[in-house]
């Protein structure tokens, strides 16, 4: 038995409009003079709520950028004034994972957490499943929220949830083979990883009957190398997911691959704007993604510029589902992308290459100044037994996508980083 409407997934787009907009209505009515926040911003905007008589009026709504949230906490704190209730409603206190800035606090009532609940089911859903299932949470449950709301979805479809905690990376492969997990949720970085592992210790990774990985909390599962990788090493469906701590669960991907990643349009609503010039971009165009989330009224974000690049696509799927889609997913961060010998470089583009190696275990890209031009340094830690002779391989693959050869080093065995949450292995230190 499933515990979210799966039915709004199919809905004709026009129903699916009037959903929204009923959503964004009443929660609108209940923001007004109890939300500080919101109701600040309208009223400098001179906008209330029986002003949006339609999906179209939205745009008379001022936009909320990050930096707004953490300025109200550092002046309001410790939780600012983007609470719609007293602080007594709260029961969930999660933060960003301040990997752009200062953390963000956010919380969540009774209601808004089964609402994340919701959207973590579509989620899963959309992989594929059941309450036959069985989940493993590789991760530690710290404020950062990644998978925490997973746990929820989890229980809303009836799957038994196995929680990974308190574990090493071989301890976890062994739990996973003893439970017989058939679902593995953690990062596109932590799915390698633990196969590292694997090979390093002769585990066989075939022991677990694995039959999914869902990913979130950083890019990399739709990234096509990083997925062929997961899914060739776990012999099993690789699916992304997207959303954001202040902004919630947002959108999954289905068994049509590649297709993109649906937006759960039951639970919001998605405007893509161009990042300089504030305007809408023609259908198919790349934009920023701005969202509007409807069921978490403790702490909503209203038109949110995500820094997100999407591409949508609203024809149906194969699947079935009405959900708009995110040609390619997440497509990349407007704040990621950097100039580099007047060349504009995502990180993404770069791990598509280097993931496309069998021979790289990790990596770590730097952009830096170097007698005043600008370079580009890769370090690369091969697998054990690689011929370092890739390298130079690497190189050429380079220079051929990028149109300039970055400087591509080959490190020591275990030299750079690991991560089982959100990897950082982007540097750029330009202003040096």
């Amino acid at each position: 038995m499933t515990y979210f409407d799966e039915a709004t997934e199919t809905l004709p787009r026009e129903q699916l409009a009037d959903l929204q907009l009923k959503k964004l209505q009443a929660m609108m009515a209940e923001l007004w003079n109890r939300n500080r926040f919101y109701t600040a911003k309208w009223q400098a905007a001179g906008v209330q709520p029986a002003d949006i008589k339609s999906l179209d009026d939205l745009r008379r709504l001022p936009l909320t950028k990050k930096n707004e949230l953490v300025d109200d906490q550092a002046a309001h704190g410790p939780f600012g004034t983007n609470l719609t209730y007293p602080q007594e409603a709260y029961v969930r206190m999660h933060q960003t994972s301040g990997t752009t800035g200062a953390p963000l606090k956010v919380m969540d009532t009774h209601e808004s957490w089964d609402w994340w609940g919701r959207c973590w089911a579509h989620v899963l859903a959309g992989a594929g499943i059941t309450s036959s299932d069985r989940l493993f949470m590789a991760f530690a449950f710290g404020p950062f929220i990644g998978f925490w709301a997973a746990v929820e979805g989890a229980r809303k479809i009836g799957a038994l949830m196995i929680p990974g905690g308190g574990r090493d990376s071989q301890q976890r492969l062994e739990l996973m083979r003893d439970a017989g997990a058939t679902v593995l949720c953690c990062t596109p970085t932590y799915a390698l990883r633990l196969t590292e592992i694997a090979r390093d210790i002769g585990f066989d990774i075939a022991s677990i009957p694995m039959k999914a990985t869902v990913h979130a909390g950083e890019p990399g599962a739709n990234v096509p190398a990083t997925k062929n990788r997961i899914e060739s090493a776990w012999t099993a469906h690789c699916f992304d997911h997207a959303g954001a701590s202040e902004v919630g669960a947002h959108s999954f991907e289905c068994r049509v691959q590649p297709g993109g990643t649906h937006l759960i349009e039951s639970e919001y609503i998605a405007e893509v704007l161009n990042p300089l010039t504030g305007e809408a971009v023609a259908p198919g165009e790349r934009g920023e993604l701005v969202i509007t989330n409807l069921g978490r009224w403790g702490f909503p974000v209203i038109r949110y510029r995500t820094g997100d690049l999407v591409r949508v696509n609203h024809d149906r799927c194969d699947c079935g589902r009405t959900f708009l889609r995110f040609e390619g997913g997440i497509l990349g961060r407007a704040d990621d992308m950097v100039t580099v010998r007047g060349v504009n470089v995502f990180p993404a583009a770069v791990e598509n290459i280097l993931r496309k190696f069998s021979e790289v275990d990790e990596f770590r890209i730097t952009v830096n100044k170097v007698r005043q031009m600008d370079e580009m340094d890769i370090e690369v830690e091969l697998c054990e037994g690689a011929d370092p002779a890739v390298i130079h391989e690497i190189a050429i693959k380079l220079d051929c996508m990028l149109a300039f050869r970055p400087r591509v080093h080959h490190v020591t065995r275990n030299s750079l980083p690991r991560f089982d949450m959100k990897a950082k292995r982007f540097h750029v230190k330009l202003d040096e």
